[in-house]
Order: structure tokens, then sequence, then C-alpha cells
């Protein structure tokens, strides 16, 4: 029987090394999986690359893994979100490397990684910075970038609700990353308000369980 429960966040964390690849969802303070980064940072894995749409603010989330110094590298659209103190102070210092990449960019990255595609075509920042090194063409007199798929070995998503099988439901615009992310990353990490032992209803599903590998249930963040 088809089960992917864990008993906790420290058990949904505990499969992830030094130097894994991991993606976040969320956006600014909305639908960030607040609890499996707490047990991220009380398990220890370093030398991580992190890749979500801004860098953390403050003294939680993504920012708390930068303070203990757990970061390698971001992959991120936004780095200096107002309170992304700890990511300006380790990038001033030269403790973690940073790939900006543009918002929608980013997205359509993610998704194609878990789409399978190779990559894609986009006018987006094509001769600019951001496209120094990367394969560009010209399609009818237009410039376009070739953007690669961006994969991760784990991601963490933040649900409104889950069943045993992994099937998870979103509220409002916490949905954001979280969806094309559950699709990209080799093991998917969800934790959810509400965790139910009976089956979501189908219309109401917006990531299939078959993209995920485990769901914890962690109901308000302190």
């Amino acid at each position: 029987m088809i089960d992917k429960r864990v008993k906790d966040l420290n058990e949904a964390v505990s499969q992830i090394g030094d130097g894994a690849a991991v993606m976040i969802g969320g956006f600014g303070s909305s639908g960030i999986p607040y609890g499996l980064i707490d047990a991220l940072v009380e398990q220890g894995a370093r030398e991580l690359t992190i890749i979500s749409n801004n860098a953390g603010a403050g003294e939680t989330g993504i920012a708390r893994l930068l303070k203990e110094g757990q970061v390698a590298k971001v992959v991120c659209s936004y780095p200096r979100s107002p309170g992304s103190v700890w990511f300006e102070r380790r990038y001033e210092q030269g403790e973690i490397e940073l790939e900006v990449v543009p918002q929608g960019t980013l997205a359509e990255r993610i998704r194609a990684a878990g789409a399978g595609l190779g990559g894609f075509l986009t006018k987006t920042s094509y001769g600019t910075l951001l496209a120094e090194g990367k394969e560009t063409r010209l399609i009818d007199g237009v410039g376009y970038v070739l953007e690669k798929p961006l994969p991760a070995d784990f991601s963490l998503l933040r649900a409104e609700a889950g069943d045993r099988w992994g099937n998870l439901r979103y509220h409002g615009t916490a949905r954001n990353f979280n969806p094309v992310m559950a699709m990209a990353g080799k093991v998917t990490i969800a934790e959810v308000r509400h965790l139910s032992g009976e089956p979501l209803d189908p219309e109401s599903v917006v990531t299939p369980g078959i993209f995920v590998q485990n769901v914890v249930e962690y109901g308000v963040r302190p």
C-alpha cells in the first residue's frame, strides 16, 4: 500500500547530504517550507546549492541556512530582497557563489527539467551580461538565448493539504514555484498544513503524488 508519509521533519530531510542541489519553493514569504528548512539546518548538511526565487530575509528560512554557513551557491532571481542581510554578508565575504536568473527564465528552466526538455530559446537577457557564455541564435532577425533545464537533487515544498499518496493542494499565492519544483527534483519532500490518510478530491489536486516522494505534516509556523 502506498504511503509516503514520514513521522517528522527530521526524518523527511535525513537523506539530504553535503553538496546537494536543493530547490526551495516560495515567493516572498508565501509558500516557503519553513519547517523543512529549519530541520535541514539542524541536520547540518553543508556546501548546498540553493535554488529559489530569492535568497531569504531576516533570520528565518533560506537566510538561516546562509547564516549557519551551509550554502555554497545560490541560484535565484532576487538575491537582494529587503532584509537579505545574510546573503549580502556571505556574498561580500566571497563565501558563496551567485547565479542570477530572470524570474520567468528561472520558472521555465525548472519546468523544462521536470518535463524532460533539453532546453528552450528565450529573448530574455539577449545582448546582456546574463547571456555571456550561452548559445545564442537569430530567428527571423530576433535574438534568442538557449537556456538549459535546471534540475535539483531535492525539492522542498510547502502545501496546504496532502494525502498519503503524496497528492498536494496549495492555498492561493502559496502555490507559486512549488508545483514546477515538485517536478524538477529527483526527490521531492513536501510539508503540508493538513495531512490525510484519505485521498484528496481529485479536482483539487495541483501536484500529483507521482512527483512527491515524502510528505510530512507541519501545521503552523512558530
